[in-house]
């Protein structure tokens, strides 16, 4: 494997590159009109333009794409995360075009990428499952009668989704109609599939994801868990690893539990299998994720495995060359996706232009991204600007050094959710490690930030004064002796 092409763009494509170009292999970027001077693309050893900047029209097409690979000799592909990172049909396109994916079979990613077929494959391995249906519901009054069954409240999900689209919360019987009726809608709207399920409600869960390994030699793994439960709108935003809320056996248990379910599908390269986990420490499988994710670094740090490279590997046919019991988990790290969004106002996208654009540096900082100041945010993808992590001995260093990088990354130009993570990192809920997916919703509200600010503000101007007050004090004693021994001398 001499040339890799990486089907991505900012910060992903960046990282992937950097780790392809320690192990001597030369790497090709796409791009679409609003990248043209991106980082990704001038940092690759060659560069291919994809098309316009929607990425239906781009990043997305899965033609184009495989054509830049003939266009520039590269063998093999690299997804990243988001586009095709898991359509099944790219996958089986690779293969057919005699090209090689640094991911999972297109079988693997087929079964894994339905929430009911993946219950399904898991439950061969007793994996434990949220009380519910085990099948796709169309029918309104079965559905009801499901959902009496399973006792309210309950979750209506959607079958292909993610990122919390085509789910919905149902208190009561009363309100399941109109619900359903929602998430179907929006199943259709977000996957072009209807198909819904139903789960019964955990409460105050937190969201415990594992990271596994597996190669073409039968090996998998995993690398521990991250703890993903502060969310908005069923979306991460802090990650870290390893979670503060789990025992060493229920560790072990997850970590078992999710190999097995990898398993199931003969996994090979970089995945995650991703629990809910109740007040009583009991663990529910959701799903897998057949690819990278967002938040591998805080997995990178605390186990000290390039995770980039053992895909690379394992896609080039090598056995994993560690063993379960070699890995350790070593001090803590936490991750803070800087997304130019609004937190005081639910979040919303905040796109424009980085005037200021200053990252922060030191012990234990890590920054993946992909902008530098004077660029832009396009409309057209993803809001995040980077992946700040910090790193410690342990969480209370780890959370001691995120605070510092915060205030030592300085952006203008739009709103970002940097004064949400140092808001997260200073509440007791979050320092005390006695949190769930709630969190959001439980302690963060418009003017949260607004509030941190004034108070800082306040501080400010009291120091301030004090420090003018003190200041005073100094020239009228200086002026006074000046006076003196003037008059003093006149005598």
């Amino acid at each position: 494997m001499q040339k890799i092409l990486v089907a991505n763009r900012g910060e992903i494509a960046l990282r992937i590159m950097r780790s392809a170009r320690e192990m001597g292999i030369k790497t090709v970027a796409v791009y679409a009109d609003a990248d043209r001077n991106a980082l990704h693309v001038r940092y690759a050893d060659e560069a291919v333009h994809i098309g316009e900047s929607p990425s239906s029209k781009s990043y997305l097409v899965g033609s184009k794409i495989i054509d830049a690979c003939r266009k520039t000799g590269a063998e093999a592909i690299h997804p990243g995360y988001g586009f095709l990172s898991e359509n099944a049909s790219f996958a089986r396109q690779v293969r057919e075009a005699g090209l090689i994916l640094i991911g999972p079979s297109p079988e693997a990613m087929e079964i894994m990428g339905n929430k009911l077929s993946a219950k399904a494959a898991a439950l061969k391995y007793n994996i434990p499952m949220v009380p519910g249906t085990e099948q796709a519901i169309t029918d309104i009054n079965e559905a009801k009668l499901r959902a009496v069954e399973v006792g309210f409240p309950i979750l209506i999900k959607a079958a292909a989704g993610g990122g919390g689209k085509g789910m919905r919360v149902v208190e009561n019987v009363t309100e399941f109609e109109e619900q359903m009726h929602l998430a179907v809608s929006e199943a259709v709207s977000a996957f072009g599939d209807g198909a819904v399920f139903i789960e019964r409600y955990v409460s105050s869960p937190r969201h415990i994801e594992i990271q596994v390994l597996g190669d073409s030699h039968g090996n998998i793994l995993h690398l521990f868990e991250r703890d993903c439960s502060v969310q908005r709108r069923h979306q991460k935003v802090i990650e870290e690893a390893p979670s503060s809320g789990l025992t060493p056996a229920i560790r072990e248990q997850m970590g078992k539990c999710a190999v097995d379910v990898a398993r199931s599908v003969n996994y090979t390269g970089a995945g995650t299998v991703e629990f809910i986990m109740d007040e009583q420490l009991n663990f529910y499988f959701l799903e897998m994720n057949t690819r990278l994710q967002v938040e591998h670094p805080v997995t990178e740090l605390i186990s000290g495995v390039d995770l980039v490279k053992e895909q690379i590997k394992i896609a080039r046919g090598e056995a994993i060359s560690f063993k379960q019991e070699d890995l350790k988990i070593n001090g803590h790290a936490i991750e803070l996706r800087v997304y130019a969004e609004d937190p005081d106002n639910n979040f919303l996208p905040d796109i424009g232009t980085l005037q200021t654009y200053v990252t922060p540096k030191g012990p234990g900082v890590r920054v993946d991204d992909g902008f530098e100041q004077g660029m832009e945010i396009p409309i057209y993808y993803d809001p995040m600007i980077a992946k700040l992590v910090s790193y410690g001995k342990d969480r209370e260093e780890a959370i001691e050094r995120m605070i510092r990088a915060i205030d030592e990354y300085h952006i203008t130009g739009i709103t970002t959710t940097l004064g949400f993570g140092k808001f997260v990192m200073q509440h007791e809920a979050f320092v005390s490690g006695n949190f769930d997916t709630h969190f959001v919703k439980k302690y963060f509200t418009p003017g949260s930030l607004q509030n941190d600010a004034d108070d800082e503000a306040k501080i400010a101007a009291m120091v301030f004064e004090r420090l003018l007050g003190e200041k005073k004090l100094k020239i009228a004693a200086v002026a006074d002796g000046e006076i003196s021994n003037w008059v003093k001398n006149r005598r």
